[in-house]
């Protein structure tokens, strides 16, 4: 059995502002000990049940902030930017039986622990045929393109319930409480890690390949807080206006409409200005 992490950051446990998850401050540094310890219960849990590999892909900002060193020295982990599938780079391989999204949040517009959708800011919201969609959707899609299922879920509160949208079989481990975007009701990581390895343990039970899922078309809305950034990402091949502040695209499988919404997220965040956005 191999199972596959994908590990981002801002719904890691005691992280709740900004600066807990931007690499260089004194804070982002701190929660990464807490990233790491998130991660390593998922390991863990995983190899209790009797798992081979375990495959960990960094997915937070510049793919750089787990310790490396303070994993279990079974694992292995992808590390570092540029990858074809991003978040979820992997699980293409045909190997993968499950996969695990670890310190997941809510999507841009939604209520949740540092909601967002790819970009901090700029982007107040994502549709897939209609739905509005945070990363870990947007990732399930890609993944069972693959036959791989989403197993285990970690974040705040409002994570995992988005998760039993895209996911109702994985097991589920909320580690904080929403109340604000920049606020929440913390379980110590002492808490955290036990719940998590116990959470990893029982959804490795899940983590059997199916036959790939085709639901495609899909067609991608992305709607933004400036209407230039609209027009900045019709850059973009296939990529129209749908709006003042919107665009849309349609692609055949979600492996193309991820890659196209990556480069739509790269031309955008280029766009943004300081002090204007």
């Amino acid at each position: 059995m191999k199972i596959l992490i994908s590990a981002d950051m801002e719904g890691a446990t005691g992280v709740t502002w900004p600066a807990d998850v931007l690499p260089g401050t004194p804070q982002w540094e701190r929660c990464r000990t807490l990233f790491t310890s998130d991660v390593n219960a998922a390991v863990l849990g995983f190899y209790d049940a009797g798992a081979d590999q375990v495959l960990v892909n960094e997915a937070h900002w510049t793919m750089r902030n787990l310790l490396l060193e303070r994993l279990d020295a079974r694992v292995e982990m992808l590390t570092g930017r540029h990858k074809s599938l991003s978040m979820v780079e992997g699980v293409q391989h045909g190997d993968v039986d499950g996969i695990a999204f670890v310190g997941y949040h809510t999507g841009a517009g939604a209520e949740g622990v540092l909601a967002h959708t790819y970009l901090a800011n700029s982007i107040t919201g994502v549709w897939i045929n209609g739905t509005r969609a945070s990363e870990g959707l947007l990732n399930a899609h890609v993944a069972a393109e693959y036959g791989v299922p989403v197993v285990l879920v970690t974040g705040d509160d409002l994570t995992c319930a988005d998760a039993a949208g895209y996911a109702p079989e994985a097991v589920t481990v909320a580690v904080k409480d929403h109340v604000s975007r920049y606020a929440a009701v913390c379980r110590t990581p002492a808490r955290t890690a036990a719940d998590i390895r116990a959470a990893a343990k029982e959804a490795a039970a899940l983590a059997v390949r199916h036959e790939p899922v085709q639901g495609g078309p899909f067609t991608v809305e992305v709607e933004f807080d400036a209407e230039h950034l609209a027009m900045a990402a019709t850059v973009v091949p296939g990529v129209e206006r749908a709006g003042e502040r919107r665009v849309g695209y349609t692609s055949g499988t979600m492996y193309e409409g991820i890659r196209t919404f990556k480069a739509v997220t790269t031309i955008v965040s280029a766009a943004v200005e300081e002090q204007y956005g």
